[in-house]
């Protein structure tokens, strides 16, 4: 294949506004040749010639009236037709309502209304190679009625598989969680997610005419295999998180106590009784319970 027909074939087809009238206009033609048949059937006349135009009159209006009659059809809110002749795409047709168009040129209907879809849940390996489930909620809509019809073999099926290539696609970008919010993460980030994840589908399904108008995550968990050692690991990480947080905290609150009593000129501590200090601050303040003081009556010698 030379490479002009190859690019005439990667051509995408557009959507372009068929040429039909209102099938109630027709429908006054048709009810038109209705009564002048029947006029022709009862009107008086034995002649040849009146007999003859009479019946001439009566299989005109027949075959005028069964082709007006096969052209009609209908369309209801947010739904299109799309006109062929042969097997050529010959435009749209969006009005809504009883409609008319040559009975040799075919229609096919295609809703044009929101479509909701909850994908499968899925098995994806998340940025650190944790093994994850997934599954999206995504409500997409047809744009371009020749693009889904004719660039894509079923419209509906290219949508969930799409939807399942984009979802992992974001498993994979991103951590499952992360306890030091240092990074986007798939659990932490519901929003920043879904906007990439709505741009992806966007990307992916332009070539069938589709859009996304919403979707978002709508189940995101560790795979059994793994969930009990994650949870393990998940304990583990915010126990030392907030050890961390709490020795630091110790740590701030113990130099603002020796400052203070410096500066206040209340004790003068030499750098062994500082250090008593210091370790009993840090015993009370680290302290997982209450801690209980004891007095002493003598000195630190």
């Amino acid at each position: 294949m030379s490479d002009s027909n190859l690019t005439a074939a990667l051509n995408p087809t557009r959507e372009v506004r068929a040429a039909t009238a209102s099938g109630y206009l027709m429908l006054f033609v048709w009810l038109a040749l209705l009564v002048l048949a029947l006029w022709a059937g009862i009107s008086n006349g034995t002649a040849d010639y009146q007999v003859a135009w009479k019946w001439a009159v009566v299989v005109v209006a027949a075959i005028l009236g069964t082709l007006i009659l096969s052209g009609f059809y209908l369309i209801n809110p947010n739904e299109a037709a799309a006109i062929q002749l042969f097997g050529s795409y010959k435009g749209t047709d969006r009005a809504t309502g009883l409609r008319w168009v040559l009975p040799w040129l075919t229609r096919k209907k295609i809703a044009v209304r929101a479509n909701n879809i909850i994908s499968e849940k899925i098995k994806v390996n998340d940025l650190r190679g944790n093994p994850i489930e997934m599954a999206a909620q995504v409500v997409w809509r047809v744009t371009d009625t020749a693009q889904a019809l004719f660039d894509v073999d079923d419209y509906k099926e290219f949508v969930i598989a799409q939807i399942e290539a984009a979802v992992r696609a974001i498993g994979s970008r991103y951590p499952y969680d992360d306890i030091e919010d240092q990074e986007i993460t798939l659990r932490g980030n519901h929003d920043e997610v879904g906007a990439e994840l709505k741009k992806a589908l966007i990307e992916r399904l332009a070539v069938a005419g589709i859009t996304v108008d919403e979707c978002g995550l709508t189940h995101l968990a560790y795979a059994q295999e793994i969930a009990g050692a994650m949870l393990r690991r998940q304990q583990a990480e915010a126990v030392i998180s907030a050890r961390k947080k709490l020795v630091e905290g110790a740590v701030t609150m113990v130099e603002m106590a020796l400052r203070h009593l410096s500066e206040k000129d209340v004790v003068h501590l030499d750098d062994e009784r500082r250090a008593t200090m210091v370790s009993n601050l840090m015993v009370v303040l680290c302290s997982e319970r209450d801690t209980q003081p004891v007095v002493n009556a003598g000195t630190l010698y």
